[in-house]
């Protein structure tokens, strides 16, 4: 397989060469990742040349228009759905929020969702408050010991009331990479439609949502080298059931009817940048070529995110599963998660992370808004985690900084 040119990688990222931060380590990607050049160049552009109201007929207006709908095409594109069934918001929390309401029109008292306690609180809580409109509210729990989710679960609390299972593709402290298409044809054969969290998941890789199979998918732009925008796919058979919660006369356009706010502009153009990050890599690298699907394209290069990853990633794992004083949340195979590691420790984790300053790491620690995981697990959310989390440009020197810095501070 080819291997990641991570020279190539971090030249696309102003911050990896940024002399206020020489010399320190970024492990809190999971928090928001650095954003990469194409979008900071389109964002510069738009702001500069297009900062006008977009879809008007004279110059800037028209290229504000066509740059916001290049965005929409080519991240849908990429996605494996068709372009009107991406939606942007302001965040993915806000998307949920307005999803919730959606089917809290739609749903009738009596019939059911399902959410898990491995999310985090995002996709989880909008849903929890449907009960309060009579919506039954069921929880698909962890394992207290290991976090997973387990799938014989699942179908336990499946029965032909259930109208929606809300799950997340990797929580942001376990790490696991659930089964999608396995849950959703589990949920899609009792008759529910599937709200997938991709919140921990698409920094690593954009996945084929069209092959995966769930109806809803949701993550964050500044999670995945981009602007701070929440981006939504929802598949047409769904969203055109539910009720509009946009002005009654965006109402028959599918990527306006489940997101009321006006996002901004420039950063829906300079989402684009993203979409050019994903071809650049391809290219670079060999990949399919610029005629085949760009999902394709997008196909191979998460799994060449992916490969680096997992090698820099189970080293790390080995180090912190062998200490005695350290509990690992999640699995200890690469393979099985996402460069997301959570530690469990004998004191609170922010000050763990504020200790690991001083080695050059930049890393977070406290509950990460995944209350409920950590509490079904045993662990204390006003003690939280340490949380390492990393992405494809990280290199391994960088993880030899970390792993010296945690023999310290551990």
């Amino acid at each position: 397989m080819t291997k990641l040119d991570i020279d190539f990688v971090r030249a696309q990222f102003p911050a990896l060469s940024e002399p206020s931060l020489a010399g320190q380590a970024f492990f809190e990607n999971a928090g928001g990742s650095f954003t990469c050049k194409p979008v900071i160049d389109r964002l510069t552009r738009f702001y500069t040349q297009r900062k006008v109201q977009p879809y008007g007929p004279y110059e800037a207006s028209r290229l504000a228009g066509e740059e916001m709908d290049e965005a929409r095409r080519r991240l849908a594109g990429l996605l494996g759905v068709e372009t009107d069934e991406l939606s942007f918001g302001p965040s993915t929390t806000q998307n949920t929020y307005v999803l919730a309401q959606a089917f809290g029109q739609w749903m009738t008292p009596g019939e059911a969702i399902i959410v898990t306690n491995q999310d985090h609180e995002a996709n989880s809580g909008p849903w929890r408050r449907l009960a309060e409109r009579g919506i039954q509210i069921r929880e698909w729990q962890v394992n207290s010991e290991t976090g997973h989710l387990d799938p014989e679960d699942l179908e336990r609390l499946l029965d032909d009331s259930v109208r929606l299972v809300c799950f997340p593709h990797c929580s942001n402290v376990v790490g696991e990479i659930n089964p999608i298409t396995e849950i959703t044809a589990m949920a899609h054969a009792a008759g529910a439609f599937v709200c997938v969290d991709g919140v921990s998941y698409a920094p690593h890789g954009f996945p084929d949502v069209g092959q995966l199979g769930p109806d809803i998918y949701l993550f964050s732009a500044y999670k995945t080298y981009g602007p701070h925008q929440g981006l939504m796919v929802i598949r047409r058979a769904l969203g055109e059931m539910l009720p509009n919660q946009a002005h009654f006369f965006n109402g028959d356009t599918l990527y306006k009817r489940l997101t009321p706010a006006g996002p901004d502009h420039g950063q829906i153009a300079a989402s684009a940048g993203m979409a050019d990050y994903i071809d650049a890599l391809c290219d670079h690298h060999g990949g399919p070529s610029g005629s085949a699907k760009a999902s394709d394209r997008g196909r191979f290069v998460h799994d060449l995110m992916r490969a680096h990853e997992q090698t820099l990633l189970q080293p790390l794992l080995d180090a912190v599963s062998d200490r005695n004083s350290v509990r690992l949340i999640g699995p200890s195979d690469a393979a099985v998660r996402a460069p997301t590691v959570a530690l469990a420790l004998n004191r609170d984790g922010a000050a763990a992370a504020a200790d690991l300053v001083q080695d050059g790491i930049m890393a977070g620690g406290g509950d990460f808004y995944a209350v409920r995981p950590l509490t079904a697990m045993g662990v204390d959310p006003k003690r939280g985690v340490l949380r390492l989390s990393f992405t494809h440009y990280t290199t391994r020197s960088e993880i030899d900084q970390l792993m010296n810095a945690l023999d310290r501070v551990l």
